[in-house]
């Protein structure tokens, strides 16, 4: 297995000198409708991103195994090649694709990934905002390492998916040219999934290419500004509350749920999800109760 290089930290970097660069821009040239920069949002953003760098090295452990274990037990081998790796990337995004589709219809992976929607700026300290429990993601990928791609190769590729999307939370790119659009994840197709608006809410899902949402019904074009964050936003910096802000409520559901259906649908249905109420019928009047006497 060749050594592959570690995209995440060599575009830290990057990274730091865009966000300054977007922070003056924002300074010099103010959008009174935009969302803009926040202090202590985006120290939190940030806060969360160093977090989630912590947490991630203690998931690894497990998933490394995981995968590694599954790897020795299929026979297929695919070769890391010049040619192979733009393959294993286009595949690593289809099932990048679902497994953000995923996190977003199931709430208990919705719980792992509203950290990254709770902020309502959208900014490029939006794209650090991490969650911490990112322990839901790995059986998306099972598939790929079972044809024979090899954990450090998708390692790779999961982190030149996470790379691209940095530069996509931004306002500060209004559109890219009509046949990049109509390929690539942009800031504007990014701008509507971060959008709490009915319209555009669990759309466009893609990492890299936005083809994958206009294949599978996802995709919505930008008409209107959003307004970003959740349908119901949190009121808090606090790094910890924002990683499990979602895990309370969803105890706290299922300390008040009637039944067992009602529990797993807390867990399993969309984030969104009530179960239905059976009312009383309306008590008879007495005219009703003469008649049917």
């Amino acid at each position: 297995m060749p050594n592959l290089p570690d995209v995440v930290l060599w575009s830290i970097p990057a990274f730091v000198l865009l966000t300054v660069v977007e922070m003056i821009s924002v300074r010099l040239h103010p959008d009174e409708e935009a969302a803009g920069y926040d202090t202590k949002d985006a120290a939190t953003s940030v806060g969360m991103g160093l977090g989630s760098l912590v947490f991630d090295l203690l998931w690894k452990i497990p998933i490394v195994a995981v995968y590694t274990a599954l790897y020795e037990l299929t026979p297929l081998r695919v070769p890391v090649l010049l040619w192979t790796v733009p393959l294993m990337l286009l595949a690593q995004d289809f099932f990048y694709y679902w497994s953000h589709r995923g996190h977003h219809v199931v709430r208990i992976l919705w719980a792992c990934h509203v950290v990254h929607h709770s902020s309502r700026k959208f900014n490029l300290t939006t794209a650090l905002r991490q969650p911490w429990t990112s322990l839901t993601v790995w059986p998306f990928y099972v598939p790929l390492v079972l044809c024979g791609v090899h954990p450090a190769a998708l390692a790779f590729c999961s982190s030149t998916n996470l790379v691209y999307q940095f530069w996509i939370h931004t306002e500060r790119i209004d559109k890219m040219p009509r046949w990049f659009e109509f390929v690539f994840n942009t800031p504007s197709h990014h701008r509507v999934h971060h959008a709490s608006q009915g319209g555009y809410l669990d759309r466009n899902f893609g990492g890299i290419l936005i083809v994958w949402d206009r294949l599978f019904g996802s995709f919505v074009a930008e008409t209107e500004r959003p307004m970003y964050g959740l349908t119901k936003n949190i009121s808090t910096h606090n790094p910890l509350r924002v990683a499990t802000h979602e895990y309370v409520a969803i105890a706290r559901d299922l300390k008040a749920a009637h039944s067992w259906r009602e529990r797993a649908g807390r867990v399993f249905r969309g984030p969104g999800w009530q179960p239905a109420r059976h009312t009383a019928p309306p008590a008879a009047t007495p005219a009703e109760e003469t008649f049917a006497a």
